[in-house]
């Protein structure tokens, strides 16, 4: 592998490649070396000073310095805040009396940082009470049933909804005696249902890896999935460049902790109840929106159906926390937040450090709002999606006698800050992570591996990526992160085509490949001929950018060429950015371009599906 740490000098052409494979030589300009590349294994006797990207300078961390850098307030700022429009509400002019309120004294509370001082004693255009749109109803339970979730049950007969529900559920369990139950704790209900005509599927770990090191600045790990069991579908199979849908699931401490925050007695967190929701999709994910009645349980609506922590709570949530608030000071303070006069503050709290509804739950304890009215202002919980890291026509492993078809993927971890714990993982990437512990544990110990389950389902397999991605045709595969790992596939597709040998190239941005270059010598046998790994923390720090400006002569050529393909995955924020403008200077000093005219080139380029981006 070439390492930009460990390299001596130029990459190997392509002519050199194709001559040894016995192929007729390529007219491709080959990966090349420049004076400005980080190619050296010592530092430089005198580096000169780089500018670093915009993104990694700082230049406001508080609502006041937004406001004095854009001249504009923080409501003015943000043209959506928290989609009920307080943007639009206007404080009185005249002057306000206001009084002292007691603040909450719990460390909750203060790691929201709120500015508060005195609060007016007149509050105005406080938002209304929003709709209860979900409500329960005991119904008993039947004998004979292996769950209390019956996810599939939807009512529309004359019987009343708790008849009904008793007698789709001894229905179910005397129709369909040998049918296994739903089990809640690998897959979700049958009802949170995001790519018909199948239900989530739990698919086996097969095997899992950490790919950083100790010290990286974020863990990767690798996974082995078994789809051996996934139901078939004529239509659309896997693809090189594809991607799984996830339902993770909120991390059982967290639901546990809302529950007890919510006041929800334990003898009901597991009892089958019969829910109806008066409009919307929820619980559901891509469902039409239309009313619902559904049996399950309060536990599952809150483990695989509702977004506790990846969004600040809206007005209309502080609103209900604000009607079921027993001390005074608390219900002032919450009512504030929803007002014309508490309307920056809020803001501020908004766009500030992320906020969980846990969170709020905790800062302001005397709040236990009903769980119907928690579930009618919170988000739900969506699935997470994942690129194939492999050709998935192709990996195959043995075991129990038995020949099991696989697909990989990398999962990077995302951490955040957290008021209690100091951080938390997001909820994909933490389920992906607890879920490999488990295994890797288990293989540390020496002990048989239990089975561990991703709760997933056939998604995108016409992304950008896979719909893209040709057999033939030269293309240059740019990324950074864990957004590399599509490129494997590609990569190990394209190598075991002769007449593609000398047809592809990578470039890898990384941050220090001690610890966190991933799939390091697992491309393929023609890896060194190919990859060029920029590292942004060791030697000078480069970024993957500046190399595409390095590499011009290729860029152009592969762009230019007959179903030529330039891809770009990653985030898009510094490496998306800072790559398109990168291309936007290739166009203009190798086509004689202007800027304007070099940007209509990609995206003309775009357009024709020759130049793909999928950035998050």
């Amino acid at each position: 592998m070439v390492d930009m740490a460990t390299s001596s000098g130029l990459m190997p052409p392509a002519t050199d490649l194709a001559h040894s494979d016995g192929l007729a030589p390529s007219v491709a300009p080959s990966l090349t070396y420049s004076d400005s590349s980080d190619d050296q294994e010592e530092p430089r006797t005198a580096p000169h000073t780089r500018q670093r990207r915009a993104s990694t300078r700082l230049i406001a961390q508080s609502a006041q310095d937004i406001r004095r850098i854009t001249g504009e307030t923080t409501a003015e700022y943000v043209g959506r805040c928290c989609g009920g429009g307080c943007c639009l509400m206007k404080s009185r002019a005249t002057e306000l009396e206001f009084e002292k309120v007691d603040l909450p004294d719990n460390d909750a509370f203060r790691s929201l940082n709120l500015n508060i001082g005195e609060i007016p004693t007149v509050l105005t255009n406080v938002i209304d009470l929003p709709e209860r749109t979900v409500s329960f109803k005991s119904i008993p339970r039947p004998t004979g049933t292996g769950s209390p979730t019956d996810s599939a049950i939807s009512f529309g007969s004359n019987d009343s909804p708790i008849e009904s529900a008793t007698s789709q559920l001894n229905q179910l369990s005397l129709e369909e005696p040998s049918s296994d139950p739903v089990d809640t704790t690998i897959q979700p209900p049958k009802f949170v249902q995001p790519h018909p005509p199948y239900h989530v599927h739990p698919a086996r770990i097969h095997n899992t890896r950490e790919l950083t090191k100790p010290g990286a600045e974020k863990r990767t790990y690798h996974f082995d999935i078994d789809i051996t069991d996934y139901p078939e579908e004529e239509a659309n199979d896997w693809k090189v460049g594809g991607a799984i849908g996830v339902m993770a699931p909120n991390c059982d401490t967290v639901v546990e902790d809302a529950l007890d925050a919510l006041m929800v007695p334990r003898f009901q967190r597991d009892k089958p109840v019969l829910m109806k929701t008066t409009s919307g999709r929820w619980p559901t994910v891509w469902g039409d929106d239309k009313p619902r009645e559904l049996v399950t349980t309060r536990r599952d609506l809150l483990t695989w159906c509702t977004d506790v922590q990846s969004y600040p709570p809206t007005k209309p949530f502080l609103r209900v926390m604000a009607e079921h608030a027993a001390a005074e000071n608390e219900k002032k303070i919450l009512n504030f937040l929803c007002s014309a006069e508490g309307q920056g503050v809020f803001c501020d709290f908004r766009t500030g450090p992320h906020v969980t509804v846990s969170q709020m739950l905790h800062a302001f304890p005397s709040s236990h709002p009903p769980l119907e009215d928690f579930l009618s202002n919170t988000q739900p919980l969506m699935p997470r999606f994942y690129s194939l890291s492999n050709d998935p026509h192709e990996s195959f492993q043995t075991r129990d006698n038995k020949q099991h078809r696989l697909i990989e993927i990398a999962v990077t971890v995302h951490e955040s800050n957290d008021w209690r714990l100091g951080s938390r993982t997001g909820v994909g990437s933490g389920f992906f992570e607890r879920q490999a512990q488990k295994v890797l544990k288990a293989q540390r110990a020496g002990e048989k591996v239990p089975d561990i389950y991703v709760p997933m389902f056939k998604g995108l397999m016409a992304n950008p990526l896979a719909k893209q991605f040709n057999t033939d045709g030269p293309m240059l595969l740019i990324g950074a992160g864990v957004g590399i790992a599509p490129f494997r596939g590609f990569v190990q597709r394209r190598l075991k085509q002769a007449n593609c040998a000398n047809k592809v190239w990578v470039l890898q941005g990384i941050r220090d490949s001690l610890v966190d270059e991933i799939y390091s010598g697992e491309w393929g046998v023609h890896e060194d001929e190919v990859k060029r790994v920029v590292q942004s923390r060791r030697g000078e720090g480069r970024y993957v950018q500046e190399e595409v400006r390095n590499q011009a002569d290729l860029v152009w050529y592969i762009i230019n060429s007959v179903d030529g393909r330039v891809f770009v995955c990653g985030s898009s924020r510094g490496m998306g950015e800072g790559v398109e403008s990168a291309l936007v200077d290739v166009a203009m000093a190798k086509g004689n371009l202007g800027r304007e005219e070099a940007a209509e080139f990609w995206k003309l380029k775009k357009e024709a599906g020759q130049y793909i981006a999928e950035t998050w």
